[in-house]
């Protein structure tokens, strides 16, 4: 059997979405989530999320259906995070334990519709 191919690591990963009000988007992103701006690209901007992760928001994007996607943000302060986004954002579902999937999480959405998750896993990933 042959070896498989070695290839190169990723260094980091970046997740582009549509946004058809990249000024509301920012707003959200950078004071309510005060995530860092990583990239203004004018049409696109893409913010720090870890180390070595990345979302992005492009106008020039088609439009999707944001109902197929969940963002999901882990953090071992989810209740705090509760407690700050209350108020500033729309919760879709408060903070609960899922026992199926192991996680402790709670809902809520962006300016664009798209589904946000803040969670902790019970066994953090490896």
């Amino acid at each position: 059997m042959a070896a498989a191919p070695i290839h190169p690591p990723f260094e980091q990963f970046v997740t582009f979405l549509h946004t058809a009000d990249l000024a509301a988007t920012a707003e959200f992103y950078e004071r309510i989530l005060s995530l860092p701006l990583a990239r203004d690209q004018g049409v696109c901007r893409i913010y720090k999320i870890s180390a070595d992760g990345y979302l992005g928001f492009c106008a020039h994007l088609e439009p999707a259906d944001p109902t197929g996607v969940i963002a999901t943000l882990v953090t071992e302060d989810v209740d705090g995070w509760y407690a700050r986004l209350s108020g500033q954002a729309e919760i879709v579902k408060p903070p609960a334990h899922n026992p199926k999937y192991a996680i402790y999480h709670f809902f809520f959405k962006d300016p664009n519709g798209y589904l946000l998750e803040i969670q902790r896993f019970d066994q953090p990933l490896a």
